[in-house]
């Protein structure tokens, strides 16, 4: 945090494809050691699957993917009188986007199976899945949740 106010805020470029906002925060998340035609070629190969596998808009299940994984709620750690606690606070809108992001990628790079050997399939089919309402991306937003409600008690230290 610099001490003369507020970061700006970078403006990204839309990807050529899609021509979305979002894609192109997806592929810089997905992006290793600066290589970004290779990300950009790894995620587009996963949407093919996409297209090729549900017969649909790739476009469109991305977006419902991101929207269903987003958390609405998340625990923050406040130290009150030399005791920790987690404190639920709502989440705000490109936090919510960055969080579903991040636990797709996480997600997808984890998935071990003998179908899915390369990361463009391994990401296609979280996506899929994260857009029926499936896969691990799903169940840590569900964990999440379920930890801002086990701690709704102390929401009364909101910061």
């Amino acid at each position: 945090m610099p001490r003369s106010g507020p970061v700006a805020k970078r403006i990204l470029k839309p990807d050529p494809i899609y021509n979305s906002k979002l894609v192109t925060r997806f592929i810089n998340k997905v992006m290793m050691d600066g290589k970004k035609t290779i990300a950009q070629n790894l995620v587009y190969q996963a949407f093919k699957q996409i297209e090729e596998q549900s017969k649909k808009n790739p476009l469109t299940v991305f977006e419902t993917a991101v929207a269903n994984v987003a958390p609405k709620m998340e625990v923050k750690p406040k130290r009150i009188g030399g005791a920790s606690y987690q404190i639920p606070v709502e989440v705000r809108g490109d936090r919510r986007e960055a969080l579903a992001i991040r636990w797709i990628i996480e997600s997808a790079r984890k998935r071990t199976n003998k179908e899915y050997k390369t990361f463009d399939l391994k990401l296609a089919a979280e996506l899929i899945d994260a857009s029926e309402g499936q896969g691990n991306a799903i169940k840590k937003k569900e964990d999440t949740i379920k930890s801002a409600e086990a701690n709704k008690a102390f929401s009364h230290f909101r910061f």
